[in-house]
């Protein structure tokens, strides 16, 4: 279940999109260096609203490149960065690994998956209908949110694209992802 890192992105404010980078570092406990989300505590601006004291469990926004693949593929134009990921994926299933996954990025870079990203009504301002189209349903019709994870940095370093991710699953049982 081993993949690549296909782009890293960063933005030290607030918006949407995250222009591509050729290197991103990692902080541990803080997030990406440089982008608007870093630090301990909650950083999105909808969740500072409710509490800013909470822990920031999106420290970083992983989304696979298979989802922009499946988006293209629907008639919607989207690249690395532009649904607001700090690292593009390719070859690992994000969604369906448990919570508390440990993924290896590049020589020491870990971060600790936390949960789904809920996708929100800003991807409508990229091109209507992006977010339904991050959403689908399963067989007993329950909600799947398609639009990436998150996770916080437990250790240091720096990633580029075309870095290797090694998957470290915790130990069983194993808890299926919820939104963070």
């Amino acid at each position: 279940m081993d993949g690549v890192v296909t782009a890293v992105s960063r933005s030290p404010t607030h918006t949407m999109s995250k222009p591509n980078q050729e290197c991103i570092r990692l902080l541990a406990g803080l997030g990406v260096e440089g982008d608007a989300h870093l630090g301990e505590k909650v950083k999105h601006r909808s969740r500072v609203a409710r509490d800013p004291s909470r822990p920031n469990l999106r420290q970083v926004h992983l989304i696979h490149a298979e989802l922009h693949d499946e988006l293209r593929a629907r008639g919607f134009v989207v690249s690395a960065g532009q649904m607001g990921e700090n690292v593009t994926t390719r070859g690992v299933d994000l969604l369906g690994l448990p919570t508390g996954t440990r993924l290896h990025l590049g020589e020491t870079a870990i971060v600790e998956v936390t949960g789904l990203r809920n996708p929100c009504a800003q991807l409508d301002g990229i091109q209507p209908g992006l977010m339904a189209a991050t959403l689908d349903r399963d067989e007993r019709g329950n909600l799947i949110r398609k639009a990436g994870i998150m996770g916080i940095v437990l250790a240091d370093g720096e990633v580029r694209p075309g870095d290797p991710i090694r998957v470290e699953l915790p130990p069983e049982p194993h808890r299926p992802l919820e939104p963070v």
